[in-house]
């Protein structure tokens, strides 16, 4: 078969149409998965400036650990997932309804799940067991918000 020349052209316009197609769909791929890493780095910068917050895993028995940032704020401790965009917490506990059990250290089971150096602190959120992984210094000042809480009578909220 013999190609005339306009056909060989026309071909070849084709073929370099589907290559700059491809090209583009490319690029932008390219450039969404940057805004999706630049709006990552965005969100864990303002949830690491902003007051009462603080790295921690976390683990509500049966499931496993997930890493997250903690924060407090007056009425409510806040757990949001490490690897998300969404700026709503995933767990929001009331307060007044933590009981401080403890900490402990990691088991060696938990220790390659978990940053180093960090304790296990033992909760109990309204009846159910909630544990959370963070420094000891973040466990001082967690232990003590949660005991500078108003006193249980009329009037509190605690």
């Amino acid at each position: 078969m013999v190609l005339r020349p306009h056909r060989a052209q026309e071909l070849a316009d084709r073929t370099l149409n589907e290559i700059g197609y491809s090209f583009l769909v490319l690029a932008l791929l390219f450039v969404l998965l940057v805004l999706v890493l630049i709006a990552f780095g965005v969100r864990r910068i303002q949830l690491r400036r902003a007051l009462g917050t603080f790295d921690a895993s976390i683990c509500l028995p049966p499931s496993g650990w997930q890493m997250g940032v903690c924060r407090y704020g007056d009425k409510h401790l806040e757990w949001l997932r490490l690897l998300s965009l969404s700026p709503r917490p995933n767990y929001r506990f009331l307060r007044s309804s933590l009981e401080l059990k403890g900490w402990r250290p990691p088991t060696e089971a938990e220790k390659p799940k978990i940053q180093p150096g960090a304790v296990v602190v033992c909760l109990q959120y309204e009846g159910q067991e909630l544990l959370l992984v963070m420094k000891y210094e973040v466990y001082t000042g967690l232990s003590s918000w949660l005991e500078a809480g108003p006193v249980i009578g009329i009037g509190t909220w605690r």
